[in-house]
């Protein structure tokens, strides 16, 4: 089905029964049913970089700023190959998008992509009851509701998957010009992450299934562990890896980066109950006493007090959810946020010089 053609009525229907009535647009699968996890995102810009970040691997991403797509899509903001999320929802799509660099619309790029959505939803109601109930299983399309009430009590959601072997590299590839060497761990790295590392090192990108003695083997001067979607339980071969490069080589992680950290570390992560996904998030850097405003996308955390040989550098002032951690032994630090942005405030780019001096003190 093409953007051009009439949009079709839709419902989205929530794992608990709730109701929502909508539009089709985007791609529009066979049989008309869409499934994931349902979660809220609250930028107000930066549509495509949200929708084409890896992380959200098995969600559906409903947007609460009301007017999305009025300034189109253009390839230059995609921060992976393609999409991983399962859907999208939104209160108002422009039909005419506006903007100088845009070379087609949200709704084409959808249909391009494969990719499904809703329009016309009470994403502030929507919003509010995810809020009050957590994340949960949905599903939504053109099927009737008694179809898509059973398949949204049959999607399994995102607890114990490894969503991240499905959005990793196969092959290793290589960024940058920078005269350092870092070897990338791709749990569903950003091109955005890529960006920033490439200006101080050659970047050696790997699958996230690499063992610890084959980056070693390429004598790293630093390693970094990437964001990536789902539950870092899940991951537990990375784990593993990580574990056996701390002391040997300084690590620098990011969001499942750093939860992955945490667990290499002995923490223990567990599931937030509608997570944190947006471009406005204050953090405290506890150093300083600094607020920094922070891009998030995660829906896991490190528990606090569950680490004894690493300390919290960064709390989120909302709910108090540890957001950094250095170690006390070794060269290894991490940040829950995307200091990386895009979208999203600058405040934490100053992570990327820190984790070059780690590297330049190590080497």
């Amino acid at each position: 089905m093409s953007a051009s053609e009439a949009r079709q009525d839709a419902l989205l229907v929530l794992a608990d029964g709730t109701t929502f009535e909508g539009e089709s647009f985007g791609a529009v699968p066979d049989n008309g049913v869409t499934t994931g996890e349902a979660v809220f995102n609250t930028v107000m810009s930066g549509y495509q970089e949200v929708i084409t970040d890896p992380s959200y691997a098995g969600q559906v991403i409903a947007f609460t700023y009301p007017h999305i797509g009025n300034y189109g899509v253009t390839a230059d903001d995609d921060e992976s190959a393609r999409p991983f999320c399962r859907g999208v929802v939104v209160r108002d799509l422009a039909r005419r998008p506006s903007n100088w660099r845009s070379t087609e619309s949200l709704d084409d790029f959808l249909v391009r992509t494969g990719v499904a959505g809703i329009t016309r939803v009470d994403t502030r109601r929507l919003t509010r009851h995810l809020r009050e109930a957590g994340s949960m299983a949905c599903a939504f399309g053109t099927a009737d509701e008694t179809t898509l009430k059973q398949a949204a009590a049959d999607e399994p959601g995102t607890d114990g998957i490894d969503l991240v072997a499905g959005v990793s590299t196969v092959e290793p590839y290589r960024v940058g010009t920078g005269r350092l060497n870092v070897v990338a761990y791709d749990f569903g790295i950003k091109r955005t992450m890529l960006r920033h590392l490439g200006d101080i090192a050659t970047v050696d990108v790997v699958p996230a299934a690499t063992p610890a003695a084959d980056v070693l083997a390429r004598n790293p001067d630093g390693v970094f562990l990437s964001n990536g979607p789902g539950d870092p339980g899940a991951v537990d071969y990375a784990i593993r890896a990580i574990a056996d490069l701390l002391g040997n080589v300084p690590v620098f992680g990011i969001c499942l980066g750093h939860q992955l950290l945490g667990a290499a570390l002995g923490g223990e992560t567990y599931k937030l109950k509608f997570g944190h996904h947006g471009g406005n998030h204050p953090v405290r850097r506890l150093a300083t006493g600094a607020v920094e405003i922070t891009s998030q996308n995660h829906n896991y955390a490190v528990r606090e007090g569950s680490l004894e040989t690493a300390d919290v550098t960064h709390v989120n002032l909302n709910d108090g959810v540890v957001e950094g951690l250095r170690c006390r032994d070794a060269a290894a630090f991490s940040v829950q946020y995307h200091p990386e942005a895009a979208p999203g405030p600058h405040d934490a780019r100053y992570l990327f010089t820190q984790f070059e001096e780690l590297m330049h003190r190590g080497s």
